[in-house]
């Protein structure tokens, strides 16, 4: 609106100095030149001609120039920065020039996208007229991205060990299942023995085929192969039968039930038929015949990511096909890298590793995400032409969604904006500029009283993580947020590393906490957190970080009143007490049912209406002041409000009131 009133008062002030009020005023933004009235000229012949009586004038024909209006070079899609600059005026003219239209002022920008219709009126309004650009021949830029090879040829496959993916709810004795397989004590290791992220090894088992084990990931869309491990069967309550026959319902059928799912139960903390459950991975690996091509480029897919002090960004991959080794050249969405070191799941370094093969890869430029599809290229260069093209495809996707967002708002818009114009057309102008501007007040305070509220019942955060799995974890549990009609959830950033000042600093702009998993922040962080009143929730469990961000996502929520009513009393007879010059009106009373207490609040109630609310200034039993009066008794009292009357008749509750915190309704699954 601010930016309509400033036009506006150019325009006036514009229009007083062209024009007079006897003339219409010449565009404010339209040059041309100075402006001659035929009438003035007359008026001057007129007096001339008695200062030359008898004398004949002869007038010689004006001849007008055609005035030659500027051309514009236009374009079917031009920024209003771009349509100043090809109009050779600054962009207030463009927003000056587009006054009075469908157009929202106040959303645009000087990058904002005009339609070739609000193009050309601008031009015509502004006494130009427009010409069409000419086409240049653009050269379509090469598509330089990379794509997976065509399937191996059969002769070159070789045998690979099948990847084995471990999944299950939270606490359910994953990791001990994997401690227990690799004879390892990473469940002692981590908090609360439960696995925040994915763990990859490779092991030997007594087939000597090597096992691969990885921990809550699985190939997207992907059919494979199950197999059920019916944990802590050796607890007294344990039912695996039940647990087989509720899976029926999940399309999963076990074998005994008809199926081709094998089910072992096991016990992963007493080691019970671990043995069992390696020999029907490998029956089963044996059986699927699974096999690799260790030639050619590299394929593979990142597990997770993270940031090492040391070592810089470093990721652990799968590889499908080929053979990493040291030098190799990989890309993997928009980063890329030249592979420096190698590591296996004990931190040594190795030479190579072929399908299969999990392994850390140090050398990335930037972090890619987990899931991002690895692919080998053959120089630096060529991983530099596929990230610049991936990230020039991105940029060109955004422009296409922020085109279609800015299209749909204007056509919403203008849709409005006739249906408005309709209602008022039976309307004069003066009455319908009051409605609009009735209309647009309102609209106004509806947007603040809005935002106003939004504002008090959205909590933002900031999320990092110790690697890009445990992120993308806790952004997936976040997606599930069901509750924003209660209380908005903003994640307004979320990265992998230790909490560093840039977080603090982007925190405090959004009044935000910063929730950390697996990661610290140092003392100077702490610090400045502290003096910044910003809020750090570090853990080092998922489902206790979420814990603490339902129960900070209550917090935000107005608690609600419960109302106990402790007494309800009737009144008998009313009179007046003089206290000092003053009469007191006083009612009473018989206490029906529970008691009068003089320091809870009290309701007068006439029929079915609420006549007052508020507290007792005197009550008494007999002549004697008192605290309570219970069932039975009869007491007189007096109400904070003295204009009130009372009626026989009319009912006294006395009644207590407790604030009850909220609970937030989102239930995340665990």
């Amino acid at each position: 609106m601010k930016r309509i009133a400033a036009l506006i008062g150019r325009t006036a002030v514009s229009c007083w100095h062209h024009g007079s009020p006897r003339f219409p005023p010449l565009p404010a933004w339209t040059p041309g030149p100075p402006y001659t009235c035929p009438q003035i000229r007359h008026l001057a012949a007129k007096q001339n001609k008695g200062q030359f009586k008898g004398q004949k004038i002869k007038s010689k024909p004006v001849k007008l120039e055609k005035q030659q209006k500027q051309e514009v070079e236009i374009k079917q899609r031009m920024t209003v920065s771009e349509l100043a600059k090809a109009m050779n005026k600054d962009i207030d003219h463009v927003y000056e020039a587009l006054l009075n239209t469908d157009v929202i002022l106040d959303e645009m920008e000087p990058d904002t996208m005009l339609e070739e219709k609000w193009i050309k009126e601008a031009v015509k309004r502004s006494g130009m007229k427009h010409k069409w650009a000419k086409l240049v021949e653009t050269k379509v830029r090469e598509n330089k991205d990379i794509q997976r090879q065509p399937p191996p040829d059969p002769a070159q496959l070789v045998p690979r060990a099948p990847v084995v993916t471990i999944m299950g709810h939270v606490d359910h004795g994953k990791t001990t299942l994997l401690d227990s397989l690799r004879k390892s004590q990473i469940a002692a290791q981590e908090a609360g023995g439960i696995t925040q992220h994915i763990g990859a090894f490779r092991g030997t088992e007594h087939l000597n085929i090597p096992q691969h084990t990885f921990t809550d990931f699985l190939y997207p869309q992907r059919p494979v192969p199950i197999i059920v491990a019916v944990n802590k069967c050796d607890k007294p309550q344990a039912d695996p039968q039940r647990v087989k026959e509720e899976l029926v319902g999940h399309d999963v059928i076990c074998e005994e039930f008809g199926g081709e799912i094998q089910a072992i139960h096991v016990s992963a903390l007493k080691g019970d038929n671990l043995l069992e459950l390696a020999e029907a991975t490998v029956t089963l690996a044996e059986v699927l015949e699974l096999k690799g091509d260790p030639t050619g480029l590299v394929e593979g897919t990142v597990i997770e990511s993270r940031s090492d002090k040391g070592k810089g960004p470093v990721t652990t991959a799968i590889i499908q096909r080929g053979t990493l080794r040291k030098g190799c050249t990989l890309v993997a969405g928009k980063c890329w890298a030249k592979v420096r070191f190698m590591f296996d799941e004990y931190n040594q370094t190795v030479s190579e590793a072929g399908p299969s093969i999990p392994v850390e890869i140090v050398g990335w430029k930037d972090l890619p995400s987990a899931g991002e599809e690895i692919l080998e290229v053959e120089s630096e260069q060529r991983a530099r032409e596929v990230v610049e093209w991936r990230s020039y495809m991105e940029e060109q996707d955004k422009m296409k969604e922020d085109l279609q967002a800015i299209e749909a708002k204007q056509k919403q818009h203008q849709e409005s904006y006739k249906k408005d114009r309709e209602s008022m057309a039976h309307l004069s102008w003066r009455q319908r500029r009051a409605a609009l501007y009735r209309a647009n007040k309102h609209k106004l305070s509806h947007r603040l009283s809005e935002k106003t509220e939004t504002e008090e019942l959205t909590l933002p955060i900031i999320v990092k993580g110790d690697v890009d799995g445990s992120v993308e974890a806790i952004l997936n549990i976040l997606e599930s947020y069901d509750a924003d009609d209660q209380c908005e959830l903003d994640v307004v950033h979320f990265g992998v590393g230790d909490i560093s000042e840039r977080d603090i600093n982007l925190a405090e702009t959004f009044s935000g906490t910063i929730y950390g998993f697996n990661v610290a922040a140092n003392k100077s962080v702490q610090q400045m957190a502290a003096k910044k009143g910003i809020p750090l929730r570090l853990h080092r469990v998922i489902y206790k970080l979420i814990d603490e961000l339902k129960d900070e996502l209550s917090s935000k929520l107005t608690p609600s009143t419960e109302e106990n009513i402790i007494g309800e009393a009737s009144v008998l007879a009313t009179f007046d007490v003089t206290v000092g010059k003053k009469k007191i009106p006083v009612a009473g009373c018989r206490v029906q049912k529970g008691q009068l207490d003089k320091k809870m609040k009290f309701r007068l109630i006439r029929g079915r209406n609420i006549l007052w609310e508020g507290s007792v200034t005197t009550l008494k039993h007999l002549k004697d002041d008192v605290l309570t009066v219970k069932t039975g008794m009869e007491c007189g009292l007096s109400l904070d409000n003295e204009e009130l009357e009372y009626k026989p008749g009319d009912e006294i509750i006395c009644y207590s009131e407790a604030e009850i915190k909220q609970k937030i309704s989102w239930d995340p699954g665990f």
